[in-house]
């Protein structure tokens, strides 16, 4: 699996979900607005302070995260 490198989780944001860039954004949000927007360009547009990496990295994420294997991600 590629390294998760934009995706943090910290107990001090957001109660420990898992953000991006340590910013207050989580992951569940991201895949929320593509659930309910349907475009990535359309997030980053609503959402200037995200990249195509993060939110490419959110999939990759959320695909790890019902996978079958569990792994854990390192933090900083």
């Amino acid at each position: 699996m590629k390294t998760l490198n934009r995706i943090t989780i910290n107990p001090e944001i957001c109660l420990g979900q898992p953000t991006i860039r340590n910013m207050r954004i989580t992951v569940s949000f991201v895949l929320k607005l593509l659930a309910d927007i349907q475009s990535i360009d359309a997030v980053i547009e609503a959402y200037p302070e995200l990249e195509p990496e993060d939110i490419q990295q959110s999939l990759q994420y959320a695909a790890w995260a019902v996978s079958e294997e569990i792994r854990r991600i390192p933090t900083a």
